[in-house]
C-alpha cells in the first residue's frame, strides 16, 4: 500500500511541476489584466471563473481522450502550436493598437461588455492557460499514468493547478489599481509585443517541425 502511494505522490508531483511550468500562471497574469482591464470587478470575476472552466474542460478531455481525437481526425500538435500562434497573434496586435479606458461611456464601448464570454473562452481559457504546451503535457501525461487510480490523480494536479491560476487571476486587480491608466496602456502595448512575438515562435515551432517531415 505504500509503495503503490509513493508512486501516485512522485506521478502527482510530476503532473503538477509540468503543467504549472508550462500554464505559467505568473507569466500570464499581466495579459490577463490587459485584456479584461475594460471591465468592472465582478466582470472580471466571471471572466476569470470562465476561462478556467473552459481550460479545465479542454485539459480533462485531452488527457482522456485526446490521443484518440488527435488520430480520428489527424491532428497534429503542431497544428494546434500555429493555431495558438494565430490566435494570440491576433490578440497582441488589438493590445498593441487599442486604447484603454477605466469606464465604459459611449455606447460602442458599452457594447464591448457583450465579448466578454468570447475572451473568457478564447484566447484566456485557449490558448492562454489551456496552450498547445499544456494540451501536449495531458496527453502525454496521461500515456505516463502507472495504473487506473493515476488518472484520479492527474485531475485532481489538474484542478490544482487551475485553483491556483484562478486566485492569481484574481489578485489581478490589485496589480491594476497599483499601476494606474498610464501604467497600464504602456504595459498594454508591451504585452502586445510580447504576446505577437510569443505568436510567431508558435507558429515557427510548428512550421519547423513540419518541414522538416516534408523534405
Amino acid at each position: 500500500m505504500s509503495e503503490i502511494l509513493q508512486i501516485e505522490v512522485e506521478y502527482f508531483l510530476l503532473c503538477l511541476s509540468t503543467l504549472f511550468t508550462l500554464v505559467n500562471p505568473l507569466g500570464i497574469v499581466p495579459v490577463f489584466v490587459i485584456l479584461t482591464e475594460r471591465f468592472n470587478p465582478d466582470d472580471r470575476k466571471a471572466i476569470a471563473r470562465k476561462g478556467i472552466l473552459t481550460a479545465g474542460i479542454t485539459l480533462i478531455i485531452f488527457a482522456g481522450f485526446g490521443s484518440l481525437i488527435f488520430r480520428l481526425y489527424s491532428i497534429t500538435i503542431e497544428a494546434f502550436q500555429i493555431m495558438g500562434g494565430i490566435i494570440f497573434f491576433r490578440s497582441g496586435l488589438r493590445m498593441l493598437e487599442s486604447k484603454i479606458g477605466r469606464t465604459r461611456t459611449t455606447p460602442a464601448e458599452q457594447d464591448e461588455s457583450m465579448d466578454r464570454d468570447d475572451i473568457a473562452i478564447s484566447p484566456i481559457g485557449i490558448p492562454m492557460i489551456a496552450g498547445p504546451g499544456a494540451l501536449t503535457a495531458a496527453i502525454i501525461l496521461s500515456g505516463k499514468a502507472p495504473g487506473i487510480p493515476s488518472y484520479g490523480t492527474l485531475l485532481i494536479s489538474i484542478v490544482t493547478i487551475l485553483t491556483v491560476v484562478y486566485w492569481i487571476f484574481r489578485g489581478g486587480d490589485k496589480l491594476s489599481k497599483k499601476i494606474g491608466q498610464t501604467g497600464m496602456r504602456a504595459i498594454q502595448r508591451i504585452m502586445g509585443i510580447v504576446l505577437m512575438v510569443i505568436a510567431i515562435q508558435f507558429i515557427i515551432n510548428g512550421s519547423e517541425t513540419v518541414l522538416a517531415r516534408i523534405f
